[in-house]
Protein backbone atom coordinates (compact mmCIF):
# COMPACT_ATOMS: atom_id res chain seq x y z
CA UNK A 1 0.00 0.00 0.00
CA UNK A 2 1.29 3.46 -0.88
CA UNK A 3 2.27 5.58 2.12
CA UNK A 4 1.34 9.22 2.53
CA UNK A 5 4.26 11.59 2.24
CA UNK A 6 5.26 13.64 5.24
CA UNK A 7 3.90 17.16 5.35
CA UNK A 8 7.19 18.93 4.65
CA UNK A 9 7.37 22.50 3.35
CA UNK A 10 8.54 21.09 0.03
CA UNK A 11 5.50 18.83 -0.22
CA UNK A 12 3.15 21.68 0.67
CA UNK A 13 4.72 23.77 -2.08
CA UNK A 14 4.33 20.86 -4.52
CA UNK A 15 0.67 20.53 -3.53
CA UNK A 16 0.07 24.24 -4.03
CA UNK A 17 1.97 24.26 -7.34
CA UNK A 18 -0.08 21.32 -8.67
CA UNK A 19 -3.30 22.92 -7.46
CA UNK A 20 -2.48 26.26 -9.10
CA UNK A 21 -1.38 24.67 -12.36
CA UNK A 22 -4.52 22.53 -12.34
CA UNK A 23 -6.74 25.54 -11.79
CA UNK A 24 -5.12 27.43 -14.65
CA UNK A 25 -5.44 24.40 -16.90
CA UNK A 26 -9.04 23.63 -15.92
CA UNK A 27 -10.43 27.14 -15.51
CA UNK A 28 -8.06 29.52 -17.25
CA UNK A 29 -7.57 32.21 -18.25
CA UNK A 30 -7.79 33.22 -14.61
CA UNK A 31 -6.46 36.02 -12.40
CA UNK A 32 -4.06 35.46 -9.52
CA UNK A 33 -6.51 36.98 -7.05
CA UNK A 34 -9.18 34.49 -8.16
CA UNK A 35 -6.73 31.59 -7.78
CA UNK A 36 -5.95 32.76 -4.24
CA UNK A 37 -9.64 33.05 -3.40
CA UNK A 38 -10.62 29.62 -4.74
CA UNK A 39 -7.66 27.78 -3.19
CA UNK A 40 -7.65 29.77 0.07
CA UNK A 41 -3.98 30.68 -0.43
CA UNK A 42 -2.25 33.94 0.34
CA UNK A 43 -1.76 36.39 -2.51
CA UNK A 44 2.00 36.23 -1.87
CA UNK A 45 2.08 32.43 -2.22
CA UNK A 46 0.12 32.55 -5.48
CA UNK A 47 2.31 35.33 -6.88
CA UNK A 48 5.48 33.43 -5.96
CA UNK A 49 4.37 30.12 -7.50
CA UNK A 50 2.88 31.63 -10.65
CA UNK A 51 6.09 33.60 -11.21
CA UNK A 52 7.97 30.30 -11.03
CA UNK A 53 5.55 28.73 -13.54
CA UNK A 54 5.95 31.70 -15.90
CA UNK A 55 9.76 31.50 -15.67
CA UNK A 56 9.56 27.76 -16.43
CA UNK A 57 7.63 28.56 -19.61
CA UNK A 58 4.50 26.69 -18.50
CA UNK A 59 2.21 29.65 -17.83
CA UNK A 60 1.84 32.96 -19.60
CA UNK A 61 -0.05 36.21 -19.19
CA UNK A 62 -2.74 36.03 -21.86
CA UNK A 63 -5.02 39.04 -21.38
CA UNK A 64 -6.38 41.59 -18.95
CA UNK A 65 -9.59 40.94 -17.05
CA UNK A 66 -12.37 43.48 -16.48
CA UNK A 67 -11.59 46.19 -13.93
CA UNK A 68 -13.73 46.74 -10.84
CA UNK A 69 -12.34 50.22 -10.31
CA UNK A 70 -8.62 49.64 -9.95
CA UNK A 71 -5.97 48.29 -12.28
CA UNK A 72 -7.38 45.49 -14.51
CA UNK A 73 -6.18 42.04 -13.34
CA UNK A 74 -3.77 40.04 -15.50
CA UNK A 75 -5.20 36.68 -16.55
CA UNK A 76 -2.99 33.59 -16.72
CA UNK A 77 -3.20 30.65 -19.12
CA UNK A 78 -1.15 27.59 -19.98
CA UNK A 79 1.55 27.69 -22.65
CA UNK A 80 0.28 24.90 -24.87
CA UNK A 81 3.57 24.51 -26.76
CA UNK A 82 5.53 23.94 -23.54
CA UNK A 83 4.85 20.20 -23.50
CA UNK A 84 3.21 17.29 -25.30
CA UNK A 85 1.59 13.98 -24.45
CA UNK A 86 0.77 10.95 -26.57
CA UNK A 87 -2.47 9.04 -26.10
CA UNK A 88 -3.30 5.61 -27.49
CA UNK A 89 -6.56 3.66 -27.43
CA UNK A 90 -5.82 -0.03 -27.68
CA UNK A 91 -8.50 -2.21 -29.29
CA UNK A 92 -8.36 -5.87 -30.25
CA UNK A 93 -7.63 -5.07 -33.90
CA UNK A 94 -6.27 -1.52 -34.04
CA UNK A 95 -4.50 1.34 -32.28
CA UNK A 96 -5.73 4.93 -32.31
CA UNK A 97 -3.02 7.54 -31.65
CA UNK A 98 -3.20 11.23 -30.82
CA UNK A 99 -0.51 13.72 -29.83
CA UNK A 100 -1.66 16.74 -27.85
CA UNK A 101 -0.13 19.89 -26.40
CA UNK A 102 -0.32 20.97 -22.76
CA UNK A 103 -3.74 22.52 -23.39
CA UNK A 104 -5.04 19.23 -24.79
CA UNK A 105 -5.19 20.52 -28.37
CA UNK A 106 -4.71 17.68 -30.87
CA UNK A 107 -1.50 18.11 -32.88
CA UNK A 108 -1.65 14.82 -34.79
CA UNK A 109 -3.86 11.73 -35.01
CA UNK A 110 -3.89 8.42 -36.82
CA UNK A 111 -5.27 4.87 -36.63
CA UNK A 112 -3.25 1.73 -37.40
CA UNK A 113 -4.26 -1.95 -37.64
CA UNK A 114 -2.83 -4.01 -34.80
CA UNK A 115 -3.49 -7.52 -33.45
CA UNK A 116 -3.16 -7.60 -29.66
CA UNK A 117 -3.25 -11.39 -29.59
CA UNK A 118 -0.70 -11.86 -32.36
CA UNK A 119 2.81 -13.28 -31.85
CA UNK A 120 5.24 -10.76 -30.36
CA UNK A 121 2.40 -8.28 -29.86
CA UNK A 122 4.06 -6.48 -26.94
CA UNK A 123 7.36 -6.01 -28.75
CA UNK A 124 5.44 -4.70 -31.76
CA UNK A 125 3.43 -2.40 -29.51
CA UNK A 126 6.62 -0.99 -28.03
CA UNK A 127 7.95 -0.41 -31.56
CA UNK A 128 4.78 1.50 -32.54
CA UNK A 129 5.00 3.60 -29.39
CA UNK A 130 8.70 4.26 -29.98
CA UNK A 131 7.74 5.73 -33.34
CA UNK A 132 5.28 8.03 -31.56
CA UNK A 133 8.02 9.10 -29.13
CA UNK A 134 10.34 9.90 -32.05
CA UNK A 135 7.58 11.87 -33.76
CA UNK A 136 6.96 13.86 -30.59
CA UNK A 137 10.67 14.64 -30.39
CA UNK A 138 10.31 16.61 -33.62
CA UNK A 139 7.38 18.63 -32.27
CA UNK A 140 7.14 21.58 -29.89
CA UNK A 141 7.80 21.18 -26.18
CA UNK A 142 9.02 18.27 -24.11
CA UNK A 143 7.21 14.92 -24.18
CA UNK A 144 5.65 14.33 -20.76
CA UNK A 145 4.69 10.72 -21.37
CA UNK A 146 2.34 8.24 -23.02
CA UNK A 147 -1.17 7.39 -21.87
CA UNK A 148 -2.79 4.10 -22.85
CA UNK A 149 -6.48 3.23 -22.67
CA UNK A 150 -7.22 -0.50 -22.62
CA UNK A 151 -10.56 -2.36 -22.49
CA UNK A 152 -10.04 -4.06 -19.14
CA UNK A 153 -9.12 -3.71 -15.47
CA UNK A 154 -5.92 -1.83 -14.65
CA UNK A 155 -4.50 -1.70 -11.13
CA UNK A 156 -2.47 1.15 -9.62
CA UNK A 157 0.82 -0.39 -10.79
CA UNK A 158 -0.32 -0.57 -14.42
CA UNK A 159 -1.00 -4.32 -14.52
CA UNK A 160 -3.72 -5.15 -17.04
CA UNK A 161 -6.36 -7.86 -17.22
CA UNK A 162 -8.28 -7.47 -20.46
CA UNK A 163 -9.84 -10.69 -21.79
CA UNK A 164 -11.20 -8.92 -24.87
CA UNK A 165 -7.62 -8.36 -26.10
CA UNK A 166 -6.20 -11.58 -24.61
CA UNK A 167 -4.20 -10.10 -21.70
CA UNK A 168 -4.26 -11.39 -18.12
CA UNK A 169 -2.18 -9.94 -15.28
CA UNK A 170 0.10 -8.24 -17.80
CA UNK A 171 2.57 -5.76 -16.28
CA UNK A 172 2.05 -3.48 -19.27
CA UNK A 173 2.99 -0.09 -17.84
CA UNK A 174 6.26 -1.19 -16.14
CA UNK A 175 7.36 -3.08 -19.26
CA UNK A 176 6.72 -0.17 -21.59
CA UNK A 177 8.31 2.39 -19.26
CA UNK A 178 11.51 0.40 -19.35
CA UNK A 179 11.35 -0.22 -23.10
CA UNK A 180 10.66 3.40 -24.05
CA UNK A 181 12.43 5.41 -21.37
CA UNK A 182 9.43 7.73 -20.86
CA UNK A 183 6.57 7.71 -18.34
CA UNK A 184 3.72 5.40 -19.37
CA UNK A 185 0.33 5.62 -17.64
CA UNK A 186 -2.37 3.01 -18.29
CA UNK A 187 -6.05 2.93 -17.38
CA UNK A 188 -9.32 1.43 -18.50
CA UNK A 189 -10.36 3.04 -21.78
CA UNK A 190 -13.74 4.22 -20.47
CA UNK A 191 -11.96 5.87 -17.55
CA UNK A 192 -9.74 7.71 -20.02
CA UNK A 193 -12.83 8.86 -21.91
CA UNK A 194 -14.33 10.15 -18.65
CA UNK A 195 -11.11 12.08 -17.96
CA UNK A 196 -11.29 13.64 -21.43
CA UNK A 197 -14.92 14.62 -20.86
CA UNK A 198 -13.95 16.17 -17.52
CA UNK A 199 -11.07 18.20 -18.95
CA UNK A 200 -12.39 19.18 -22.39
CA UNK A 201 -15.87 17.88 -23.05
CA UNK A 202 -19.39 17.77 -21.72
CA UNK A 203 -18.17 17.09 -18.19
CA UNK A 204 -16.06 20.22 -17.94
CA UNK A 205 -17.18 22.10 -14.83
CA UNK A 206 -19.40 19.18 -13.74
CA UNK A 207 -18.38 17.68 -10.40
CA UNK A 208 -20.46 14.48 -10.51
CA UNK A 209 -21.18 12.62 -13.74
CA UNK A 210 -21.06 9.17 -15.29
CA UNK A 211 -19.97 8.13 -18.78
CA UNK A 212 -21.75 5.05 -20.11
CA UNK A 213 -20.34 3.47 -23.26
CA UNK A 214 -22.17 1.04 -25.52
CA UNK A 215 -20.94 -0.92 -28.50
CA UNK A 216 -18.67 -3.96 -28.49
CA UNK A 217 -19.22 -4.01 -24.72
CA UNK A 218 -20.81 -1.84 -22.04
CA UNK A 219 -18.55 0.36 -19.93
CA UNK A 220 -18.78 2.96 -17.20
CA UNK A 221 -16.60 5.84 -16.07
CA UNK A 222 -17.46 7.50 -12.75
CA UNK A 223 -16.45 11.04 -11.82
CA UNK A 224 -17.15 12.00 -8.20
CA UNK A 225 -16.22 15.38 -6.79
CA UNK A 226 -14.46 16.25 -10.03
CA UNK A 227 -12.13 13.25 -9.91
CA UNK A 228 -12.21 9.77 -11.38
CA UNK A 229 -13.41 6.97 -9.12
CA UNK A 230 -11.49 3.77 -9.87
CA UNK A 231 -12.42 1.56 -6.93
CA UNK A 232 -10.26 -1.03 -5.24
CA UNK A 233 -7.73 -2.51 -7.66
CA UNK A 234 -9.03 -0.33 -10.51
CA UNK A 235 -12.11 -2.49 -10.98
CA UNK A 236 -14.85 0.14 -10.71
CA UNK A 237 -16.96 0.54 -13.82
CA UNK A 238 -17.52 -3.06 -14.92
CA UNK A 239 -21.13 -2.06 -15.55
CA UNK A 240 -21.50 -4.48 -18.44
CA UNK A 241 -21.30 -7.39 -16.00
CA UNK A 242 -24.16 -6.21 -13.82
CA UNK A 243 -26.47 -9.26 -13.55
CA UNK A 244 -29.94 -8.48 -14.88
CA UNK A 245 -31.45 -11.97 -15.43
CA UNK A 246 -30.77 -15.34 -13.82
CA UNK A 247 -31.58 -17.21 -17.03
CA UNK A 248 -30.24 -14.64 -19.50
CA UNK A 249 -27.95 -15.27 -22.46
CA UNK A 250 -24.32 -16.29 -21.91
CA UNK A 251 -21.75 -13.53 -21.51
CA UNK A 252 -18.11 -13.55 -22.62
CA UNK A 253 -17.13 -13.40 -18.93
CA UNK A 254 -18.49 -16.92 -18.46
CA UNK A 255 -21.66 -15.96 -16.58
CA UNK A 256 -25.25 -15.73 -17.77
CA UNK A 257 -27.57 -12.75 -17.70
CA UNK A 258 -25.06 -9.87 -17.70
CA UNK A 259 -26.21 -6.48 -19.00
CA UNK A 260 -23.59 -6.68 -21.75
CA UNK A 261 -25.03 -9.99 -22.95
CA UNK A 262 -28.36 -8.24 -23.50
CA UNK A 263 -27.52 -4.82 -24.94
CA UNK A 264 -24.00 -4.84 -26.43
CA UNK A 265 -23.52 -5.09 -30.20
CA UNK A 266 -22.80 -8.86 -30.27
CA UNK A 267 -26.07 -9.49 -28.41
CA UNK A 268 -28.08 -7.33 -30.81
CA UNK A 269 -26.40 -8.95 -33.80
CA UNK A 270 -27.26 -12.38 -32.43
CA UNK A 271 -30.92 -11.40 -32.05
CA UNK A 272 -30.98 -10.04 -35.59
CA UNK A 273 -29.51 -13.27 -36.96
CA UNK A 274 -31.90 -15.44 -34.92
CA UNK A 275 -34.82 -13.37 -36.26
CA UNK A 276 -33.66 -13.87 -39.85
CA UNK A 277 -33.09 -10.14 -40.33
CA UNK A 278 -29.37 -10.53 -40.97
CA UNK A 279 -27.48 -13.40 -42.59
CA UNK A 280 -25.04 -15.52 -40.61
CA UNK A 281 -22.25 -14.63 -43.04
CA UNK A 282 -22.87 -10.88 -42.96
CA UNK A 283 -19.46 -9.22 -42.41
CA UNK A 284 -21.03 -6.32 -40.50
CA UNK A 285 -24.34 -7.41 -38.97
CA UNK A 286 -24.68 -4.26 -36.85
CA UNK A 287 -24.45 -2.00 -39.91
CA UNK A 288 -27.10 -4.15 -41.60
CA UNK A 289 -29.37 -4.03 -38.56
CA UNK A 290 -28.99 -0.26 -38.33
CA UNK A 291 -29.86 0.15 -42.03
CA UNK A 292 -32.99 -1.96 -41.55
CA UNK A 293 -34.07 0.13 -38.57
CA UNK A 294 -33.33 3.36 -40.44
CA UNK A 295 -35.44 2.05 -43.32
CA UNK A 296 -38.45 1.44 -41.12
CA UNK A 297 -38.21 -2.27 -40.24
CA UNK A 298 -40.36 -2.73 -37.13
CA UNK A 299 -38.58 -5.96 -36.22
CA UNK A 300 -35.18 -4.24 -36.31
CA UNK A 301 -36.49 -1.27 -34.36
CA UNK A 302 -37.92 -3.57 -31.72
CA UNK A 303 -34.47 -5.07 -31.09
CA UNK A 304 -33.11 -1.60 -30.42
CA UNK A 305 -36.17 -0.60 -28.37
CA UNK A 306 -35.76 -3.61 -26.07
CA UNK A 307 -32.06 -2.85 -25.65
CA UNK A 308 -32.78 0.80 -24.89
CA UNK A 309 -35.28 -0.12 -22.18
CA UNK A 310 -32.92 -2.63 -20.58
CA UNK A 311 -30.05 -0.14 -20.60
CA UNK A 312 -32.29 2.62 -19.24
CA UNK A 313 -33.38 0.51 -16.26
CA UNK A 314 -29.78 -0.36 -15.45
CA UNK A 315 -28.60 3.24 -15.72
CA UNK A 316 -31.53 4.25 -13.53
CA UNK A 317 -30.07 2.03 -10.83
CA UNK A 318 -26.78 3.88 -11.16
CA UNK A 319 -28.56 7.20 -10.74
CA UNK A 320 -30.19 5.95 -7.54
CA UNK A 321 -26.80 4.94 -6.15
CA UNK A 322 -24.57 7.77 -7.41
CA UNK A 323 -26.95 10.73 -7.98
CA UNK A 324 -24.97 12.23 -10.88
CA UNK A 325 -25.58 15.67 -12.33
CA UNK A 326 -25.07 14.36 -15.86
CA UNK A 327 -25.10 11.10 -17.82
CA UNK A 328 -22.91 11.01 -20.92
CA UNK A 329 -23.56 8.16 -23.37
CA UNK A 330 -20.82 7.36 -25.87
CA UNK A 331 -19.28 4.50 -27.85
CA UNK A 332 -19.87 3.10 -31.31
CA UNK A 333 -23.36 1.97 -30.28
CA UNK A 334 -24.50 5.60 -30.29
CA UNK A 335 -24.58 5.44 -34.09
CA UNK A 336 -28.04 3.89 -33.60
CA UNK A 337 -29.06 6.07 -30.66
CA UNK A 338 -32.15 7.39 -32.45
CA UNK A 339 -33.59 3.89 -32.13
CA UNK A 340 -32.61 3.50 -28.46
CA UNK A 341 -33.33 6.96 -27.08
CA UNK A 342 -37.09 6.87 -26.49
CA UNK A 343 -37.28 3.58 -24.57
CA UNK A 344 -34.01 4.41 -22.76
CA UNK A 345 -35.40 7.66 -21.39
CA UNK A 346 -38.75 6.15 -20.46
CA UNK A 347 -37.15 3.23 -18.58
CA UNK A 348 -34.58 5.53 -16.95
CA UNK A 349 -37.25 7.85 -15.56
CA UNK A 350 -39.36 4.91 -14.38
CA UNK A 351 -36.41 3.36 -12.53
CA UNK A 352 -35.09 6.49 -10.82
CA UNK A 353 -36.13 7.42 -7.28
CA UNK A 354 -38.56 10.33 -7.82
CA UNK A 355 -36.50 13.06 -6.06
CA UNK A 356 -33.56 12.22 -8.36
CA UNK A 357 -35.46 12.32 -11.65
CA UNK A 358 -34.65 14.76 -14.41
CA UNK A 359 -30.93 14.08 -14.69
CA UNK A 360 -29.58 15.34 -18.00
CA UNK A 361 -28.52 12.80 -20.64
CA UNK A 362 -26.02 13.90 -23.31
CA UNK A 363 -25.02 11.68 -26.21
CA UNK A 364 -21.43 12.14 -27.35
CA UNK A 365 -20.92 10.71 -30.87
CA UNK A 366 -18.33 7.96 -31.04
CA UNK A 367 -14.83 8.88 -32.19
CA UNK A 368 -11.76 6.69 -31.58
CA UNK A 369 -9.55 9.77 -31.46
CA UNK A 370 -11.59 11.11 -28.55
CA UNK A 371 -10.80 7.97 -26.55
CA UNK A 372 -7.12 8.34 -27.44
CA UNK A 373 -7.23 11.99 -26.39
CA UNK A 374 -8.58 10.74 -23.08
CA UNK A 375 -5.56 8.48 -22.75
CA UNK A 376 -3.30 11.48 -23.37
CA UNK A 377 -5.32 13.32 -20.72
CA UNK A 378 -4.05 10.77 -18.17
CA UNK A 379 -0.62 12.29 -18.66
CA UNK A 380 -1.77 15.91 -18.68
CA UNK A 381 -3.91 15.28 -15.61
CA UNK A 382 -0.85 14.01 -13.75
CA UNK A 383 0.72 17.46 -14.07
CA UNK A 384 -2.33 18.91 -12.29
CA UNK A 385 -2.60 16.28 -9.56
CA UNK A 386 -1.02 16.84 -6.17
CA UNK A 387 1.60 14.15 -5.27
CA UNK A 388 0.10 12.90 -1.99
CA UNK A 389 1.76 9.49 -1.85
CA UNK A 390 5.21 8.01 -1.93
CA UNK A 391 6.64 7.91 -5.43
CA UNK A 392 4.01 7.02 -8.04
CA UNK A 393 4.26 6.65 -11.85
CA UNK A 394 2.67 10.10 -12.24
CA UNK A 395 5.66 11.66 -10.44
CA UNK A 396 7.82 11.00 -13.49
CA UNK A 397 5.43 13.09 -15.59
CA UNK A 398 5.71 16.03 -13.19
CA UNK A 399 9.48 15.70 -13.17
CA UNK A 400 9.63 15.89 -16.96
CA UNK A 401 7.39 18.94 -16.89
CA UNK A 402 9.94 20.53 -14.59
CA UNK A 403 12.81 19.62 -16.92
CA UNK A 404 14.00 16.52 -15.05
CA UNK A 405 13.87 12.94 -16.29
CA UNK A 406 13.76 9.63 -14.44
CA UNK A 407 12.44 6.81 -16.64
CA UNK A 408 12.80 4.11 -14.00
CA UNK A 409 14.11 0.80 -15.44
CA UNK A 410 16.67 1.04 -18.21
CA UNK A 411 15.59 0.72 -21.80
CA UNK A 412 17.57 -2.50 -22.07
CA UNK A 413 15.80 -3.94 -19.03
CA UNK A 414 12.42 -3.01 -20.46
CA UNK A 415 13.19 -4.50 -23.86
CA UNK A 416 14.36 -7.72 -22.22
CA UNK A 417 11.13 -7.99 -20.24
CA UNK A 418 9.05 -7.53 -23.40
CA UNK A 419 10.97 -10.23 -25.25
CA UNK A 420 10.55 -12.51 -22.27
CA UNK A 421 6.79 -12.30 -22.68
Amino acid sequence: MARLRRGTPGLIRDLNRAAILGMIGDGGPIARVEIARRLALSAAAVTDITRELVEAGLVQQVEQGPSSGGRPPILLGLVGAAAQAVGVKIAADHLAFVRVDLNGNVLARRTEPFETAGPGALVKLADRLRGAVDEAGRGPGRLLGIGLGVPGIVDAAGNVTAPIVGWSGLALAPMLRGALGVPVLVDNDVNTLAVAERLYGRGRGVEHFITVTIGRGVGLGIVVGGDLYRGFGGGAGEFGHLPIADDGPPCECGKHGCLEAAVADPALARRAIDAGLVGTQDPDPMASLRRLADGGSEAARMIYADAGATLGRAVGGLVNVLSPQLIIVSGEGTEAWRHLAKTFRRALDAAVFPPLRGVRVDVDPWDDAKWARGAAALVLRATFTAPLYERQPEDAVRERLGGRSDPGPTIAQGAASLVAR
